[in-house]
Order: C-alpha cells, then sequence, then structure tokens
C-alpha cells in the first residue's frame, strides 16, 4: 500500500484579489478515507477542482504513484483515475441513467449509438453498488440518492482509482447515509484512495482514517490517524478559536401574531395546516425529507399555488399569489437551494444584496441612484461581515456561508416582518453557523418573526423557541423550547413510531 499515493505539492491558487490556496501539501494513502476539512472559503472546493482539472494551479501539482501530473481539462483528471462527486452533481437531469453513466464514450457504429450494449454496460456498473436502476430510466426522476449513486457507478465504470466526495452526505436521509458509507468501505477495500469533504464534524470521526485540516488557503496540520483528536481540536485548528457553543441561543419578548395561516392547503401537504407565529419568535420547523416542510414555506411565500387557505400578517388577512406579492406584505424567503434559487451567480456581490431592494434606490422606475446602492451594499457587507474583496467580485466566487449571508443581506434591505428560511446553514462550516444564528438572533430581537426549516435536529433545538414538527405533509406537534428532546421530536418525526409513542403515551391508538 501506497502511503502517498495521492500528493497535493505546494499547491497555489490565486483568483483576483484572492489568495485561494497557499502552498499547500499533504498526502493520502491507497486503500483509506482521507477526511479534509476547513471553514467555508478556507480552499476546499477550490482544491477540488484542481484535481479534477476544472481548474489550474499557479504553483504546485499534483502527484499519482510518486508521478507528477498536470491536468489541463477535467477529461485529462478522468483518464488518469480521477473522480470527484460534487454537492451540485455533474449529472444531465434530461438523459438516461446509462446515457449519463457512459457520457462521452458511449459505445457507437458509424455514427449509431449501440444501445443494448449501452444498456448492459449501465447495468454492470450499477450493479457494481448493488443497484437496480433502470438504464433507461430519465436521470431527473431519480431520488438525490440514486442519482448520486448514478454518479459513484459512473466513477467505478471509468476505473477511478482517486474518488472525492463533496459533502455527500447534504441531501441524504440517515439512512441512505449509512448506506453510502458502506459502499465508502467497501471502495476504501478495493483499495481506492476516498478524499471525503464535510462539514458534519462527526461524519470525519465516523468514516475517515485521516484527515487534513486547511484554514484561508493555508495546510494547518494533517492527522495521519484519528487517535488523540477529539472534536473540540478539530474546531479550535479550523477556526483558529474556540466555538463551545454554536448556538449562543438568546430568549426575547416576543409581540403580538406576525403571521396566522389557516387551513392552508397546496402541493406537498396532505392536509390543511394551520399555525401561528408571533413576532420576535423564532419556530424552527423539523422533518424527514418528504415531510412537506420546504413545500410549506413556499406556499406561505407564493411561490407554490394554494389550493385554499387564508393567510394574515399583524392579524390583516393578506392574498399571496406569487412572490413579489409576499415580498409587498413583509414575507421574505431563503430558499433550501441556494445556488439556483438564492443567488445570481454570475452577477456581483453589490447587485445580488441590491437586488429586492432596488425599487428603493431608483427615480421614476428606472433611473438608479448608484451612490444609494452602494451606500446599501457596503453597509450590509459591514454589518454580516461578508467576506469578499469589493462589491464587485462575482457572488459565485464566494463560500457558501458568504453567500448565505448576502442571501440575508438582500433582505435586511427592504422592510421584513416574517423571514423565512430554508436549510439556512446547508453546506456551511461550523463558524459561519455560528455568525447565521446570531444574525437570526438579531433579526428577532428586531421583532421580525423568524421560521426555520432544518434537516439538522440539533440546530433545530438549539436556535428554536418552539419547535413544530411535520411529517408526509402535515402538521403533528408544536412543542415548546423546554419540553422538545431530540428522542421525543424524532419520535413524532417518523410515523410509524409516532403511532407507538402515541400508544405509550395515552393508551389508545390515533390520538
Amino acid at each position: 500500500m501506497s502511503e502517498n499515493f495521492l500528493k497535493f505539492d505546494e499547491i497555489s491558487k490565486e483568483f483576483p484579489g484572492v489568495q485561494a490556496l497557499d502552498a499547500v501539501t499533504f498526502s493520502a494513502a491507497e486503500s483509506s478515507v482521507h477526511g479534509l476539512v476547513g471553514e467555508n472559503g478556507a480552499g476546499k472546493s477550490t482544491l477540488l477542482k484542481i484535481l479534477s482539472g476544472y481548474e489550474n494551479p499557479n504553483n504546485g501539482g499534483i502527484c499519482l504513484a510518486g508521478h507528477r501530473q498536470r491536468f489541463l481539462s477535467p477529461r485529462q483528471a478522468i483518464e488518469a483515475g480521477i473522480a470527484v462527486i460534487y454537492q451540485e452533481l455533474n449529472l444531465v437531469a434530461e438523459m438516461s441513467v446509462a446515457e449519463n453513466l457512459l457520457l462521452g464514450q458511449m459505445p457507437h457504429r458509424c455514427g449509431w449509438l449501440k444501445r443494448k450494449e449501452m444498456h448492459d454496460a449501465a447495468r454492470n456498473g450499477l450493479k457494481l453498488l448493488g443497484e437496480d436502476i433502470d438504464p433507461s430510466a430519465r436521470l431527473g426522476s431519480l431520488a438525490i440518492a440514486q442519482r448520486q449513486m448514478v454518479e459513484i457507478a459512473k466513477a467505478l465504470i471509468r476505473n477511478a482509482k482517486v474518488i472525492a466526495f463533496d459533502e455527500a452526505t447534504s441531501s441524504l436521509t440517515e439512512k441512505e447515509t449509512r448506506k453510502l458509507f458502506s459502499l465508502i468501505r467497501d471502495l476504501k477495500r478495493q483499495g481506492k484512495v476516498i478524499l471525503y469533504v464535510s462539514h458534519r464534524l462527526d461524519e470525519i470521526f465516523d468514516i475517515c482514517d485521516s484527515v487534513t485540516i486547511l484554514r484561508d488557503g493555508r495546510h494547518i496540520r494533517t492527522f495521519k490517524d484519528m487517535s488523540g483528536l477529539n472534536h473540540d481540536i478539530l474546531v479550535r485548528l479550523m477556526t483558529g478559536r474556540d466555538i463551545i457553543d454554536i448556538y449562543h441561543y438568546s430568549p426575547r419578548v416576543h409581540g403580538g401574531t406576525a403571521l396566522e395561516v389557516s387551513g392552508l392547503l397546496g402541493p406537498g401537504l396532505s392536509e390543511p395546516a394551520d399555525m401561528k407565529v408571533a413576532a420576535g419568535e423564532i419556530l424552527g420547523i423539523f422533518g424527514l425529507v418528504g415531510a412537506g416542510r420546504t413545500e410549506l414555506l413556499r406556499l406561505i411565500y407564493g411561490a407554490e399555488k394554494a389550493i385554499s387557505g387564508t393567510i394574515r400578517i399583524g392579524g390583516e388577512e393578506v392574498r399571496i399569489d406569487r412572490p413579489l406579492t409576499a415580498v409587498a406584505h413583509g414575507i421574505a424567503l431563503c430558499p433550501e437551494d441556494r445556488k439556483s434559487e438564492g443567488i445570481i451567480a454570475e452577477s456581483s456581490v453589490g447587485n445580488n444584496i441590491n437586488l429586492s431592494a432596488r425599487r428603493h434606490f431608483s427615480h421614476a422606475g428606472f433611473i438608479i441612484n448608484e451612490k444609494a446602492e452602494y451606500e446599501n451594499a457596503q453597509d450590509k457587507v459591514e454589518r454580516l461581515d461578508i467576506k469578499t474583496p469589493s462589491l464587485r467580485q462575482k457572488i459565485m466566487n464566494l463560500s457558501g456561508g458568504n453567500q448565505q449571508k448576502a442571501v440575508l443581506a438582500r433582505w435586511l434591505s427592504v422592510k421584513m416582518k416574517v423571514l423565512l428560511l430554508d436549510e439556512p446553514t446547508k453546506g456551511i462550516d461550523i463558524g459561519a453557523k455560528s455568525e447565521i444564528y446570531s444574525i437570526i438572533y438579531q433579526l428577532a430581537q428586531q421583532q421580525i418573526a423568524v421560521i426555520v426549516v432544518s434537516s439538522d435536529l440539533g440546530e433545530v433545538l438549539g436556535i428554536s423557541d418552539r419547535i413544530m414538527v411535520m411529517t408526509q405533509g402535515r402538521i403533528v406537534c408544536c412543542l415548546n423550547r423546554n419540553e422538545a428532546t431530540e428522542e421525543t421530536v424524532l419520535k413524532y418525526a417518523l410515523p410509524v413510531m409516532k403511532q407507538q409513542y402515541d400508544v405509550q403515551r395515552t393508551g389508545e391508538w390515533g390520538h
């Protein structure tokens, strides 16, 4: 077994105004899972892009089995045995599973595809993972976990020796995560080099044999084994500081009812929803994938059309038929899919912040007051500590945590009464999470009603005044902070277990 099969050797990468990587050097061994951790902006994504050939380093290079490599394109990296499985999967939704698996190397003769041969090769590749997925199925029709398996199968079909996973479990259930970890351990036994990137530190301790910490584009330390390493040490090395309590929950006085939903029914809900949120209150919503949490927020925001129900803001009934109407009534939404729905990736940080407030910075509806826009964006960057070299920087070049702050900054630029946050810390490191929570508390202190949907139960319990639990498209209970525990919330979130819990508590079914 080669201890240094994969080596990053003095890699540096500079973007305009940003030193993304500074002489990073570390190695990963064959038949091992090597963790890569660091805060947003530490350089992890840039390192993966260099490994996969999407970016070229300014200095340094990659060594495979002792041989220096320079990948000028993703194709060259693939041919060298490199596969990177990103959080946003590199698959074509409108193509079939087989076409995705063999993209770039489809069997053909005289320009005609050999479909049977292609489907057979795809089926055999999926069998390596124990997956029974129809090769002719449209990729977009598959669940996220199945799409991820297709991406992994693609790496195996191409005989990848090095496989990197970037935030692999961010959209997976606990059961799907266990299956993925079992697969990763199988790949390790086959002699593969696994590079595992995650903000979920419990996963690093669960699956990794070794770990490298990056901070501000620099290599901080590599642990060749996990002995002697614990959560607190890892956080301190990642952030450069101790973070004992990332939630820093702060109770506050609530005002009157800011949002009241009655009998709301629409796509994703199996029965009418009723809920109230007070001004200054933080309501956490927890549920498993498919529970209807995102759908509920989209119905309130007018992004989905409701079949029935009423919405009241400050006691006044309002008709919300689209997002523009919601914003006019003081309702704002930070969506789960930040990259495709929350930001305009190719636009600047300043433009993204001013997007919803532009009407306040213009005359006669079209003459923009550029000075007022600059001052507003600069003020929000300073208030939220958004790390960007300038307001002109493309927002796509910022880390996930700073992108999320910019989305929040957009809504701070307008008058809000209700803020809907869907997975606000998804793909964000522990330090940035703490900063996001602080912003949420500040907004609640200003008597804004905040609703937070999260798949992280610890997060929901840590920041919420009340916790609402959803399952199978319906609200099943609402618990005060002092009565909500992990066990209680999970028992309500799991449909079968909820019934069993009700029997234990009341002695009768369906109470």
